[in-house]
């Protein structure tokens, strides 16, 4: 399995685990909304410099190399829907 691809369903595993959105994880991360997203649905053409491994490993309190698990890139289900209820 390609490393981006290891990278996409682990960072999105972990941050759907912990309840985080998005845009807040790329906030916490100092990375652009746009790029995470993108990132994430395994869309964005190049990999991940370590720099922003880094600072998605941090923002998500985990270690960098939780986001190379291969046993642990299992394909992600889909989200529900919609905004979250208030």
């Amino acid at each position: 399995m390609k490393a981006r691809i290891l990278v996409a369903r682990n960072v999105r595993r972990l941050r759907v685990a912990q309840g985080v959105s998005q845009e807040a994880l790329a906030v916490d991360a100092g990375i652009d909304r746009t790029y995470m997203s993108r990132l994430e649905r395994e869309a964005e053409p190049e990999n991940p410099s370590l720099g922003v491994l880094e600072s998605i490993a941090r923002a998500l309190k985990v270690d960098i190399r939780e986001l190379l698990d291969p046993n642990k890139a299992a394909k992600a289900k889909p989200l529900r829907g919609g905004r979250k209820p208030r």
